[in-house]
């Protein structure tokens, strides 16, 4: 996957297009990502105990990796993800507009 935890998205589709957040968690096997404070909703939660009340929960859910753009850190700009090989055979992720390794 491209995108990893720790990186700066922003929302391409969807209710929440034009939003920018950090990246809480990666699902590999689904390829969705949770998005930190974006594609919330409201989760019911029922009383466990006798005497407690229940209460709503809003929770970032996740959301396909299709719909999230990386945000480049050094020129700030929504771009695709390249590979570059290193001399010492490392794979890093390259901005495809400033060629900068993210």
């Amino acid at each position: 996957m491209k995108i990893k935890k720790g990186d700066t998205v922003q929302i391409i589709n969807g209710k929440d297009k034009g939003k920018k957040g950090k990246v809480i968690r990666s699902l590999l096997k689904e390829g969705k990502i949770v998005v930190e404070g974006l594609n919330v909703v409201t989760k019911h939660v029922r009383p466990k105990k006798s005497g407690e009340k229940g209460q709503r929960i809003k929770m970032a859910t996740p959301l396909y990796v299709s719909k999230v753009m990386l945000i480049c850190p050094h020129c700030k700009k929504r771009v695709r993800v390249g590979y570059k090989i290193l001399t010492d055979n490392r794979k890093k992720r390259i901005c495809r507009k400033c060629k900068d390794i993210i």
